[in-house]
Protein backbone atom coordinates (compact mmCIF):
# COMPACT_ATOMS: atom_id res chain seq x y z
CA UNK A 1 0.00 0.00 0.00
CA UNK A 2 1.05 3.14 -0.35
CA UNK A 3 2.33 6.16 2.02
CA UNK A 4 -0.68 8.50 2.81
CA UNK A 5 0.37 11.98 4.09
CA UNK A 6 -3.79 12.96 4.98
CA UNK A 7 -5.70 10.20 6.75
CA UNK A 8 -9.20 10.48 6.73
CA UNK A 9 -11.34 8.64 9.35
CA UNK A 10 -15.26 8.66 9.78
CA UNK A 11 -16.74 8.93 13.52
CA UNK A 12 -19.61 6.83 13.80
CA UNK A 13 -18.94 3.01 13.38
CA UNK A 14 -15.25 4.00 12.80
CA UNK A 15 -13.62 5.81 15.60
CA UNK A 16 -16.34 4.50 17.89
CA UNK A 17 -19.78 2.51 18.63
CA UNK A 18 -22.18 5.18 19.17
CA UNK A 19 -24.90 2.43 18.50
CA UNK A 20 -26.76 2.92 22.00
CA UNK A 21 -26.60 6.76 22.24
CA UNK A 22 -27.77 7.33 17.98
CA UNK A 23 -30.96 4.56 17.86
CA UNK A 24 -32.79 5.74 21.61
CA UNK A 25 -31.89 9.36 20.31
CA UNK A 26 -34.08 8.12 16.99
CA UNK A 27 -36.41 6.10 19.57
CA UNK A 28 -37.19 9.24 21.05
CA UNK A 29 -37.42 11.21 17.98
CA UNK A 30 -40.05 8.84 16.24
CA UNK A 31 -42.12 8.55 19.54
CA UNK A 32 -42.47 12.51 19.76
CA UNK A 33 -43.43 12.09 15.74
CA UNK A 34 -46.03 9.22 16.99
CA UNK A 35 -44.39 6.57 16.15
CA UNK A 36 -43.59 3.78 18.88
CA UNK A 37 -40.17 1.12 17.80
CA UNK A 38 -39.18 -0.71 20.53
CA UNK A 39 -36.62 -2.58 19.38
CA UNK A 40 -33.57 -0.09 19.12
CA UNK A 41 -31.41 -2.79 16.92
CA UNK A 42 -33.90 -1.88 14.03
CA UNK A 43 -32.72 1.81 14.31
CA UNK A 44 -28.89 0.87 13.36
CA UNK A 45 -29.73 1.61 9.85
CA UNK A 46 -29.39 4.99 11.12
CA UNK A 47 -25.60 5.16 12.20
CA UNK A 48 -23.62 6.15 9.83
CA UNK A 49 -25.83 8.46 6.77
CA UNK A 50 -26.99 12.00 7.52
CA UNK A 51 -30.31 11.77 9.64
CA UNK A 52 -32.11 13.95 6.80
CA UNK A 53 -31.22 11.05 4.21
CA UNK A 54 -32.27 8.35 6.73
CA UNK A 55 -35.80 9.85 8.30
CA UNK A 56 -36.73 9.98 4.72
CA UNK A 57 -35.68 6.78 3.16
CA UNK A 58 -36.91 4.55 6.07
CA UNK A 59 -39.83 6.32 7.39
CA UNK A 60 -41.09 8.55 4.37
CA UNK A 61 -41.07 11.74 5.88
CA UNK A 62 -41.26 14.97 4.04
CA UNK A 63 -39.29 17.49 4.43
CA UNK A 64 -40.91 19.55 7.35
CA UNK A 65 -41.44 16.30 9.43
CA UNK A 66 -37.94 15.19 8.97
CA UNK A 67 -36.95 18.55 10.27
CA UNK A 68 -39.03 18.09 13.38
CA UNK A 69 -37.67 14.45 13.67
CA UNK A 70 -34.13 15.65 13.76
CA UNK A 71 -34.85 18.56 16.15
CA UNK A 72 -35.94 16.07 18.43
CA UNK A 73 -33.34 13.87 17.98
CA UNK A 74 -30.84 16.44 18.83
CA UNK A 75 -32.55 17.51 22.06
CA UNK A 76 -31.62 13.95 23.82
CA UNK A 77 -28.77 13.63 21.72
CA UNK A 78 -27.12 16.88 23.28
CA UNK A 79 -28.10 15.93 26.89
CA UNK A 80 -27.35 12.13 26.66
CA UNK A 81 -27.14 10.38 23.12
CA UNK A 82 -23.65 11.65 22.40
CA UNK A 83 -22.12 10.35 25.68
CA UNK A 84 -23.86 6.99 25.27
CA UNK A 85 -20.52 5.76 22.94
CA UNK A 86 -17.35 3.91 23.39
CA UNK A 87 -14.44 4.05 21.58
CA UNK A 88 -13.11 0.95 19.83
CA UNK A 89 -10.56 -0.74 21.99
CA UNK A 90 -6.97 -0.03 20.69
CA UNK A 91 -8.05 3.59 18.43
CA UNK A 92 -5.99 5.30 20.68
CA UNK A 93 -2.91 3.33 20.24
CA UNK A 94 -3.44 3.93 16.40
CA UNK A 95 -3.75 7.62 16.60
CA UNK A 96 -0.73 7.83 18.30
CA UNK A 97 1.04 5.73 16.24
CA UNK A 98 0.11 7.51 13.42
CA UNK A 99 1.00 10.72 14.97
CA UNK A 100 4.53 9.57 15.66
CA UNK A 101 4.66 8.84 11.97
CA UNK A 102 4.02 12.13 11.14
CA UNK A 103 0.38 11.56 9.41
CA UNK A 104 -2.08 14.70 9.50
CA UNK A 105 -5.03 13.16 10.91
CA UNK A 106 -8.72 14.50 10.14
CA UNK A 107 -12.08 13.41 10.57
CA UNK A 108 -14.56 13.21 8.16
CA UNK A 109 -18.35 13.13 9.38
CA UNK A 110 -22.09 13.33 8.59
CA UNK A 111 -22.53 14.74 11.93
CA UNK A 112 -22.79 18.07 12.74
CA UNK A 113 -19.23 19.32 13.06
CA UNK A 114 -19.97 20.67 16.67
CA UNK A 115 -20.93 16.80 18.33
CA UNK A 116 -18.12 15.75 16.47
CA UNK A 117 -16.04 18.23 18.21
CA UNK A 118 -17.26 17.64 21.84
CA UNK A 119 -17.34 13.37 21.19
CA UNK A 120 -13.72 13.76 20.77
CA UNK A 121 -12.91 16.19 23.45
CA UNK A 122 -15.18 13.38 25.63
CA UNK A 123 -12.84 10.44 24.76
CA UNK A 124 -9.80 12.86 24.81
CA UNK A 125 -8.45 11.98 21.54
CA UNK A 126 -9.70 15.33 19.48
CA UNK A 127 -5.49 16.38 20.08
CA UNK A 128 -4.89 13.74 17.79
CA UNK A 129 -6.89 15.45 14.79
CA UNK A 130 -5.67 18.65 12.36
CA UNK A 131 -9.05 19.15 11.40
CA UNK A 132 -12.53 17.73 12.18
CA UNK A 133 -15.36 18.57 9.65
CA UNK A 134 -18.60 17.40 9.58
CA UNK A 135 -22.31 18.58 8.30
CA UNK A 136 -23.42 22.22 9.56
CA UNK A 137 -26.39 22.32 11.60
CA UNK A 138 -28.68 23.91 9.24
CA UNK A 139 -28.35 20.26 7.03
CA UNK A 140 -25.66 21.48 4.69
CA UNK A 141 -22.48 20.11 3.79
CA UNK A 142 -23.86 16.67 4.93
CA UNK A 143 -22.67 13.99 2.12
CA UNK A 144 -19.93 12.35 2.85
CA UNK A 145 -18.42 13.82 -1.16
CA UNK A 146 -19.17 17.37 0.25
CA UNK A 147 -17.24 16.59 3.22
CA UNK A 148 -14.28 14.70 1.48
CA UNK A 149 -13.89 17.63 -0.86
CA UNK A 150 -13.83 20.32 1.62
CA UNK A 151 -10.85 18.69 3.15
CA UNK A 152 -9.13 18.06 0.09
CA UNK A 153 -9.52 21.86 -0.79
CA UNK A 154 -7.94 22.27 2.64
CA UNK A 155 -4.99 20.67 1.95
CA UNK A 156 -4.05 22.03 -1.63
CA UNK A 157 -0.48 21.21 -1.39
CA UNK A 158 -1.99 17.56 -1.27
CA UNK A 159 -1.76 15.01 -4.42
CA UNK A 160 -4.55 12.78 -4.38
CA UNK A 161 -2.68 9.74 -3.76
CA UNK A 162 -1.91 11.35 -0.44
CA UNK A 163 -5.36 10.77 0.93
CA UNK A 164 -7.16 7.97 2.18
CA UNK A 165 -10.63 7.50 3.94
CA UNK A 166 -11.30 5.12 6.36
CA UNK A 167 -15.30 4.48 7.42
CA UNK A 168 -17.57 1.61 8.00
CA UNK A 169 -20.45 2.10 5.86
CA UNK A 170 -20.87 2.52 2.03
CA UNK A 171 -21.25 6.70 2.32
CA UNK A 172 -17.59 6.45 3.10
CA UNK A 173 -16.32 4.42 0.13
CA UNK A 174 -18.66 6.65 -2.33
CA UNK A 175 -17.46 9.77 -0.77
CA UNK A 176 -13.74 9.11 -1.50
CA UNK A 177 -14.42 7.42 -4.68
CA UNK A 178 -16.25 10.43 -6.04
CA UNK A 179 -13.10 12.76 -5.13
CA UNK A 180 -11.12 10.20 -6.40
CA UNK A 181 -8.82 9.08 -3.37
CA UNK A 182 -7.92 5.87 -1.41
CA UNK A 183 -10.34 4.27 0.91
CA UNK A 184 -10.52 1.48 3.81
CA UNK A 185 -13.86 -0.07 4.30
CA UNK A 186 -13.78 -1.33 8.20
CA UNK A 187 -15.86 -4.10 8.71
CA UNK A 188 -16.44 -3.95 12.63
CA UNK A 189 -18.69 -0.80 12.60
CA UNK A 190 -22.14 -0.91 11.06
CA UNK A 191 -21.59 -1.43 7.67
CA UNK A 192 -21.95 -5.79 6.24
CA UNK A 193 -18.93 -6.83 4.10
CA UNK A 194 -21.43 -7.16 1.25
CA UNK A 195 -22.53 -3.71 1.52
CA UNK A 196 -18.89 -2.33 1.23
CA UNK A 197 -17.67 -4.90 -0.91
CA UNK A 198 -20.32 -3.24 -3.59
CA UNK A 199 -19.13 -0.36 -3.68
CA UNK A 200 -15.40 -1.26 -4.16
CA UNK A 201 -12.87 0.40 -1.57
CA UNK A 202 -9.42 0.29 -2.04
CA UNK A 203 -8.82 -2.19 1.11
CA UNK A 204 -11.03 -4.02 3.26
CA UNK A 205 -10.33 -4.86 7.31
CA UNK A 206 -11.83 -6.59 10.03
CA UNK A 207 -10.68 -5.14 13.09
CA UNK A 208 -8.53 -2.14 14.25
CA UNK A 209 -5.21 -4.53 14.57
CA UNK A 210 -5.36 -4.64 10.78
CA UNK A 211 -6.30 -1.24 10.21
CA UNK A 212 -3.26 -0.62 12.39
CA UNK A 213 -1.03 -3.26 10.21
CA UNK A 214 -1.88 -1.69 7.37
CA UNK A 215 -1.65 2.20 8.07
CA UNK A 216 1.77 1.92 9.96
CA UNK A 217 5.09 1.72 8.17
Amino acid sequence: MGNYNVILFDLDGTLSDPKVGITKSVQYALHRMGIDEPDIDKLECFIGPPLQTSFTEYYNFDEESTQKAIAFYRDRFKEKGMYENELYATIPSLLKSLQEQDSTLVVATSKPTVFAEQILQFFNIDHYFELIVGSNLDGTRASKTEIIQYIRNHYKEQKTNDFIMIGDRKHDIIGANNTGIHSIGVTYGYGSLEELREVKPSYLVSSVNQLKDLLIN
